[in-house]
């Protein structure tokens, strides 16, 4: 029976890891700040980002949708795996020993149902790639050369070959101490009449591989006629790692190339992934199984990521039938913002890209790409070309289908623009009354009832976290600011904030989320506890069953703080922890000057010239924290 992990093996191994390489895998980042990054959440759609990783801390959080932690929290999210699992799924990750208490180094360990299943795939696909090489494989190599496709580009896919035989890769897996309730659940075996046989029979086959790397799956292709399993292309079933609708074929080649270069190739196929990749175009991937849909754009959209303004750039290479107009519409129907910067690549001939290579070359491939047609131009020409328009009847039935189609373009001057070209593609001499056809139509499709869910709030898809009045501070009170501020500090710095935070007394904190906050860090042992990074914000919040404090917690800690460079942080955090001092001391002082005015300097002498020095003295600390307070924070942009 496997031990327990010791406390000291989890903070080891997520010191060690760097989360925003983990969270990188998934979300496009970028500089935000001194020490911030930031992306397109991965937990809900939005199309600004509020997600935001802290690499000096180990943490992350998401102002739109509440989600934070550190990197075992992302994990857990991301791959909905245990805790167990995603500390041993990141020890794997950095070659770390887990010394497990109760059984040692030794122990034979008891893995989580993921990480059996993402073993499985991998000892399929390397058992898969073995025999590829085997002469029992040769028509499936035959199939790769006929297609321009060496060995070189079969190991750089990963290409595979299952075998003739019912149960050969079962017996392998078996052998090698898996189980058959593992490999059916992994979707690499299943139960046939006399017991556990192959999914996969004398197919080419690819791996599909998540974002992470990990094999997940197999997409396999038919190459002998006598083949009855049923259809060209299988693929693995839906499984726990499996979700044909949330994985891409291509995206862990092309993932980087995408964020780098702001632009997705989506296409067909597996063979047409490997065309593009190898004539240079390595930012193409393709649906596995099922056709192209939202969760496969949110996955590429947090990859482009789009700040303020869309930047990304989506191409889709469509066939220029019926089918490929039916999708295009579709896209166009969309969202708008993306449909703007989506494109349409048609090879001649109604060819795929692989086709396209095979015969013309690598410069092919390019060259479709370069030559990609506007979204909104290719579905307008899609409609005009059932028309004869050297005919005025022609010209009318098609400006009758084509101007509610251009109306539907949301933005004033992209319509006007098409308006125009769509007169000019027509052959309409009378440009003007286009124009004013397609603003008008636009009108009446705005003039019914707001849509349910409709303004600025439903604007943001981000659901919204939980009311809690205690925590739930405007971050913009110029007032409370400073105590934002001085926590922020304590969570993301505790080494330079220290005992000066511990010294603050509770009661500069006035706002119930702050003092809540406060008492959380007290409890924890204080900022000069000694801890720091992920394990410190993972004390903090353990204080507290509230979800909604510990979301406050995650928030505070990814907060951005108002300085220029990293260089800036300490005269920051002196400077703010002496205004949130400066502003508790100068509440002091007005209840001193109130009960002053209360006494009577005849009737009660002692006490009122008590009460007059501490006044003084009291006034004097205070203008000496506001002189450190203000010297300390002049640079700094407003928080």
């Amino acid at each position: 029976m496997t031990g327990r992990i010791p406390d000291r093996d989890i903070a080891a191994i997520r010191e060690r890891v760097r989360i925003e390489d983990v969270v990188g895998e998934y979300v496009a980042l970028k500089r935000a700040g001194a020490d911030s990054e930031k992306g397109l959440c991965p937990f809900h759609d939005e199309k600004s980002p509020s997600f935001h990783v802290r690499p000096h801390i180990g943490v992350f959080h998401c102002f739109g949708c509440g989600e934070g932690g550190d990197v075992y929290k992302f994990l857990q999210k991301i791959e909905h795996v245990g805790f167990v699992e995603a500390v041993e799924q990141m020890a794997d990750r950095i070659g770390y020993q887990i010394n497990y208490e109760g059984g040692g180094t030794s122990v034979q360990r008891d893995r989580g149902t993921r990480t059996r299943l993402v073993a499985a795939n991998a000892a399929a696909h390397e058992y898969y790639m073995a025999k590829l090489r085997e002469p029992e494989a040769e028509a499936a190599r035959k199939y790769l050369t006929d297609r321009n496709f060496d060995g070189n580009a079969a190991q750089q896919f990963g290409c595979g070959y299952a075998p003739d035989g019912w149960d050969t890769l079962t017996k392998h897996l078996l052998r090698k101490g898996f189980e058959f309730k593992e490999l059916e659940a992994a979707g690499l075996s299943k139960q046939g009449k006399r017991g556990p046989i192959d999914r996969f029979h004398r197919r080419l086959l690819w791996p599909i591989r998540n974002l992470g790397g990990e094999v997940i799956g197999f997409g396999a292709r038919k190459i002998f006629d006598d083949d009855t399993m049923p259809g060209k292309y299988i693929n693995t079933p839906e499984t726990v790692l499996y979700k044909k609708s949330q994985v891409l074929f291509g995206l862990d080649h092309a993932k980087r190339d995408i964020a780098k270069g702001h632009q997705a190739v989506v296409v067909e196929g597996y063979t047409d992934v490997m065309a593009m990749h190898l004539a240079g175009v390595k930012t193409a991937v393709a649906s596995c199984g099922t056709a192209f849909g939202e969760e496969h754009m949110a996955i590429l959209r947090r990859l482009l990521m789009d700040d303020n303004f869309w930047r990304g750039e989506i191409i889709y290479t469509f066939d220029g039938d019926a089918a490929g107009q039916a999708a295009a519409l579709k896209a166009f129907s969309g969202d708008q913002r993306l449909a703007g910067q989506t494109y349409i690549a048609i090879a001649p001939d109604g060819q795929d890209p692989c086709e396209l290579r095979q015969h013309s070359g690598d410069g092919a491939i390019r060259d479709l790409i370069a030559r990609r047609t506007p979204l909104y131009e290719f579905v307008i020409r899609g409609l005009l070309a059932d028309h004869n328009l050297d005919q005025v009847e022609g010209q009318v039935e098609a400006l009758r289908r084509a101007v509610p189609v251009v109306a539907q373009i949301k933005d004033n001057a992209t319509r006007k623009a098409y308006a125009t070209r769509l007169a000019g593609w027509v052959g309409w001499d009378d440009i003007q009354s286009i124009v004013r056809r397609v603003g008008d139509e636009a009108k009446r499709s705005r003039t019914g009832p707001p849509a349910r869910g409709s303004g600025r709030a439903a604007a943001s898809n981000a659901p919204a976290v939980a009311e809690h009045p205690a925590a739930r501070p405007n971050p913009n009170d110029p007032v409370l600011r400073p105590q934002r501020q001085v926590l922020c500090a304590a969570l993301q710095y505790p080494s330079i904030a220290g005992p000066v935070f511990d010294s603050l007394d509770p009661e500069a904190f006035t706002h119930p989320a702050y003092s809540a906050v406060r008492a959380m860090i007290a409890e924890a042992g204080g900022a000069s506890s000694g801890l720091g990074g992920a394990e410190w914000i993972n004390a903090v919040t353990d204080g507290t069953d509230d979800l909604t404090l510990q979301a406050f917690v995650s928030e505070l800690s990814n907060e951005s703080l108002p300085v220029k460079s990293s260089n800036d942080i300490p005269r920051f955090i002196t400077g703010v922890l002496a205004r949130a001092q400066e502003a508790w001391v100068g509440r002091q002082v007005a209840e001193l000057k109130s009960r002053l005015q209360r006494l009577s300097s005849t009737d009660e002498p002692d006490t009122y010239m008590a009460l007059f020095g501490d006044l003084v003295a009291l006034e004097q600390y205070r203008k000496s924290l506001l002189t450190q307070a203000m010297g300390n924070s002049d640079d700094f942009v407003a928080g």
